[in-house]
């Protein structure tokens, strides 16, 4: 386990070296994801100049939990952002035989293969957001709660991880499966709002089926506790531990079904 964290380190750091070798690249990457995060802002903001409150939830607590998913989001894009690529750009033009012939588990060579720059800006904003609802929600900040915090949008970050993980396996059986982890990822965009505003069905499928729900609605409700939910928040690192194995024991299913594109 050590020996792989030291050699993820290596990778992050010659990630890192090639990043601020080209220095504008890297910029240009960020300010592009400040702009497209915070257009996104923007239409809160608009949405909330019309009406006073959705199903109950103000303007704040909205922007509270759209940070939390956000900051998700972005460790996800940052450190496994490769896992959208498994079909396209590994099993597609056969690079996954490559892979396959090094010592070191196909897995991890993949998510260590590359550090995404785009997501460094959703961090930027999910944090503004984050400080910005916080002090207007006058929340409490223990050394507990910031903890808390922190464990669920790693916890977050890993549900978002196994998510796209899962469904990116099927690229081996179908070559690629980006159409698919793109249909699913749209899912996620419900659940930066406050999931009360949605049907039944709706809550049920990104709760125990997709549990995108994870993410941002149900942590966010342990600090917000004005809907009933905040016992579903204790529930969300267990929930991203087991959509960690269910996805990680997909994924080896896949390996011994993969069979070489011989492009």
């Amino acid at each position: 386990m050590m020996w792989y964290l030291q050699l993820y380190i290596k990778f992050a750091k010659q990630h890192l070296k090639v990043m601020m070798e080209y220095r504008a690249d890297f910029m240009i990457g960020v300010l592009a994801n400040l702009f497209t995060q915070g257009t996104a802002i923007i239409f809160i903001n608009i949405l909330f100049k019309h009406v006073n409150s959705i199903h109950g939830w103000g303007y704040y607590e909205v922007l509270f939990i759209y940070g939390i998913a956000l900051s998700g989001k972005a460790l996800e894009n940052i450190f496994f952002d490769n896992l959208w690529n498994i079909g396209w750009r590994y099993v597609k033009p056969g690079d996954f035989d490559r892979i396959l012939l090094r010592p070191i588990s196909p897995l991890f060579h993949i998510v260590a293969d590359r550090l995404h720059k785009d997501g460094f800006g959703s961090l930027i904003v999910a944090s503004i957001v984050l400080f910005t609802a916080t002090n207007h929600l006058e929340l409490e900040w223990s050394g507990a709660n910031l903890l808390l915090l922190i464990l669920f949008v790693v916890s977050s970050g890993l549900i978002y991880a196994s998510v796209n993980l899962f469904f990116g396996s099927l690229s081996f059986w179908m070559v690629d499966s980006l159409p698919i982890m793109e249909a699913v990822n749209n899912l996620s965009e419900f659940v930066r709002y406050p999931m009360t505003i949605y049907k039944k069905g709706i809550q049920l499928v990104l709760t125990f089926i997709i549990p995108y729900g994870f993410t941002a609605f149900y942590p966010a409700a342990y600090f917000i506790d004005q809907s009933g939910f905040s016992y579903y928040s204790y529930l969300t690192p267990l929930v991203a531990v087991a959509c960690c194995l269910i996805a990680y024991s997909f994924w080896n299913r896949g390996l011994k079904s993969f069979t070489s594109t011989g492009s």
